[in-house]
């Protein structure tokens, strides 16, 4: 049976009440500025293409570099966040990834460019749960409704704002500073850190559980790399097949070594606790159902309505606006009045009537009338359940454990969201029927946000189940 190393005393990582706002902006600007650069990135692709002559591999591997390594290393970095302390892997992190910007901002090839954002994966592994495990032990109690609402908005704001300022970025002053445009938002997290956040003690000195990480890093990333591979080679292709199986392999081996460590990097107690079991499946779909939602929004709005991609950016903006506006505003009192449970609940459900709005979208659609209230449904739907499912995972794991209950988080909601993109992108593909040519028609996105709708009432009766246990 596994144990768990005894907690030693360490010096409150909460700040002083006078400091709390500013400590708090910190913290989320860290997850800012993660999201803020997928959205900068994803707008400056067609230009680093023509500028660096890339194969399509390679522009698929300036995207996947990035995805493959954050999701890898999510769970381990949590972990390590608790071991080493947690202000000083956020301040690692975001030191670790303005190096990675600045190397693909200045990358001259194919290379230098992928090199960067492997570097800015891994500093994003480390930056986001070490900000996350601070604001959860930062916020107990009645003030963690508002702190994550707080996260969630930097969340949905990052990709937002992103969309909008790599495009003016990439437009007048090049692709470099999509890149550059984050590290300063890192500059400010070192040098606000140590002013704003208390360091708190490492944790106890233990030993380093090198096969536990190395298999499941392995299995989270293989696992990613072979879900991004679907929609360009389809499920039977020979990268999708070879990553499932490392996959699993790799997680077998992971649960074998965990049994047998003196001190594992994962106790498997905790992963036997049913609260935080139901909270990783809540986090893996519905992680997919969420991140799916805005992939098939983006490319039914240019493939079945043929709007350009300006246009479609624009007409984005709205979802963004309303998923800021409900974190901020509509999050708390729902927390407040129903509990993390509960609201998962009712943000899934509202989620799939979004998807199902989209699903009867006709090609002469009305974007006010018929596009427009399905946008705003999802993103009230993955406002109301995004946050909500990582406190319910933080209130199974105990407080020194922050760390870890923040790479459970993250890593779930991270593979959810390949799995998910893969999964219903192909069932568009497969559904696809009429005078098209290579793109997707309307009867298969409609296909494609029924899958979504169903994955996401699934998730909302996990989340049933879960309330009703509790």
């Amino acid at each position: 049976m596994s144990t768990t190393a005894p907690a030693v005393p360490s010096v409150p990582a909460t700040p002083a009440a006078g400091r709390r706002g500013a400590a708090l902006a910190v913290l989320v600007s860290a997850q800012f500025v993660v999201m803020l650069d997928t959205s900068l990135v994803n707008v400056a692709l067609p230009s680093i293409q023509r500028d660096l002559a890339l194969t399509p591999s390679g522009l698929a591997w300036v995207v996947n570099a990035y995805v493959v390594v954050f999701g890898g290393l999510l769970l381990l970095s949590g972990r390590a966040a608790d071991l080493l302390g947690r202000r000083r892997v956020l301040m690692a992190g975001a030191a670790v990834f303005a190096a990675g910007a600045v190397t693909a901002g200045a990358a001259v090839d194919e290379v230098m460019l992928v090199a960067g954002r492997v570097v800015q994966g891994v500093g994003a592994a480390a930056l986001s749960p070490a900000a996350l495990a601070l604001l959860l032990q930062a916020f107990p109690g009645t003030r963690r409704a508002h702190a994550m609402s707080a996260w969630g908005a930097a969340s949905t704001a990052g990709g937002a704002s992103g969309v909008l300022v790599g495009g003016v970025l990439t437009g007048t002053v090049g692709w470099s500073w999509a890149f550059f445009a984050t590290v300063p938002v890192c500059l400010v997290v070192l040098a606000a850190a140590p002013r704003l956040l208390d360091r708190a003690a490492p944790g106890p000195r233990r030993r380093f559980d090198a096969w536990g990480a190395a298999t499941v890093t392995g299995a989270l990333a293989a696992l990613v790399h072979a879900a991004l591979a679907v929609p360009t080679h389809g499920w039977d292709a020979p990268p999708v097949i070879t990553g499932a199986v490392l996959a699993l392999g790799l997680l077998a081996t992971f649960v074998v070594v965990e049994r047998r460590a003196a001190d594992p990097l994962v106790p498997l107690g905790l992963l036997g606790d049913r609260d935080v079991a139901a909270g990783i499946v809540l986090g893996v779909l519905g992680g997919a159902a969420r991140a799916s939602s805005f992939v098939l929004v983006a490319l039914c709005l240019q493939q079945h309505l043929h709007l350009s991609p300006q246009t479609a950016g624009l007409a984005m903006v709205p979802t963004s606006l309303a998923g800021f506006a409900v974190s901020l505003a509509l999050l708390p009192r729902v927390l407040r009045a129903l509990g993390p449970e509960r609201s998962i609940v009712v943000g899934l459900v509202v989620l799939a009537g979004g998807h199902l709005w989209l699903a009867r979208v006709p090609a002469d659609a009305h974007y006010v009338l018929d596009v427009l209230p399905g946008l705003l449904l999802v993103a009230a739907g993955v406002a109301l359940s995004f946050t909500p499912t990582t406190m319910v995972i933080a209130s199974g794991v105990p407080a020194q454990q922050a760390g870890l209950a923040s790479g459970l988080s993250s890593s779930s909601a991270q593979v959810g969201a390949a799995l998910g993109i893969a999964a219903f992108t192909a069932v568009a593909a497969a559904s696809s029927h009429g005078d098209a040519g290579d793109g997707l028609t309307g009867a298969g996105f409609g296909a494609a946000f029924v899958a979504a709708a169903a994955v996401a009432l699934v998730a909302a009766a996990v989340g049933a189940w879960l309330a009703r246990r509790r």
